[in-house]
């Protein structure tokens, strides 16, 4: 980061009414002792050094997560099994300790009517129906702020179809990237399977300016076309409006499509950087997809 820049709202007003800004590296640096500023020279070739060497961690770190990612991708199959129904987890899959010193401060009272509630529950709606864990993807959606803001409510309908999110790492040797994937069963509006959505990254200095190196940068991404059944695409809504005609005066009425907000304007295929979405959306897939149902 430019020092200069970061800091360039820091202003004191002086009596004349105008601002002191703090000087900036460049005339700092002019104003050095000839012999003062060839020893800065050689420790900004020391720095630049280090953003090259930090630029190689980077890409040993990616490596690793692709690496770790494989080691993730049982666990995660497992989990999208048992969302899905696919599967029933065991008893001893299911062990898990509670809370104690919480279901100590459980009144007795509350208890019992919480069993009552449960068996109603159960009676209404039998076990045998229920398969998975119903609306799991959304739940998370809705609990995580930057991905709920997305959220319209004419999305939900369709995210209840979504069966899995993976993240995929670009392989050893290619450049570095990672891909979202969103595994969706079939369902009544569109006909994709998988919509994805791809991050280009870079991690390596500026040339121009190594010293704004900061880690890797997202510098492209690419959604994807999304096969909508048709009237079912909920990123255009249709509008009526009503024209009249200069010469004839006629009225007439013209429909169009305009755009329209939704969640699944995030897969389209128009180049976004969209970073905070994206880190959202690779958080809930990797860590915290489970810890936010509840």
């Amino acid at each position: 980061m430019d020092v200069s820049k970061a800091k360039g709202d820091n202003v004191t007003p002086n009596p004349g009414g105008q601002t002191d800004k703090p000087p900036s590296a460049h005339l700092v640096e002019s104003m050095l002792p000839k012999v003062v500023k060839r020893r800065v020279h050689a420790l900004k070739r020391l720095q630049a050094q280090c953003a090259n060497i930090e630029a190689k961690f980077y890409e040993e770190v990616h490596e690793l997560e692709r690496k770790y990612a494989a080691l993730y991708q049982p666990l995660f199959d497992k989990r999208r099994d048992i969302i899905t129904g696919t599967v029933e987890p065991t008893d001893a899959e299911c062990e898990w300790q509670s809370d104690m010193d919480e279901e100590e401060e459980l009144a007795a009272e509350v208890k019992e009517k919480a069993s009552i509630e449960d068996a109603k529950k159960e009676e209404a709606t039998p076990e045998e129906d229920q398969k998975g864990i119903p609306e799991f993807w959304l739940t998370i959606f809705k609990s995580v702020d930057m991905l709920s803001d997305m959220l319209q409510e004419h999305d939900e309908a369709i995210l209840k179809h979504l069966k899995d999110i993976q993240v995929k790492f670009s392989e050893p040797g290619q450049p570095m990237s990672f891909t979202l994937e969103f595994h969706f069963e079939p369902n009544g509006y569109f006909n994709n399977a998988v919509l994805t959505k791809v991050y280009k990254m870079k991690s390596e200095p500026d040339p121009s300016d190594p010293f704004s190196f900061e880690g890797p940068e997202i510098i492209d991404s690419d959604g994807c076309q999304i096969d909508w059944h048709k009237g079912k695409d909920v990123t255009v809504k249709t509008i009526k409006k009503k024209q009249k005609h200069k010469g004839r005066g006629v009225v007439r009425t013209v429909t169009k499509q305009v755009p329209n907000d939704s969640f699944f304007n995030f897969f389209n295929p128009i180049k976004v950087t969209d970073f905070w979405t994206c880190f959202g959306l690779v958080g809930v897939a990797t860590q915290r997809g489970a810890g936010n149902h509840e």
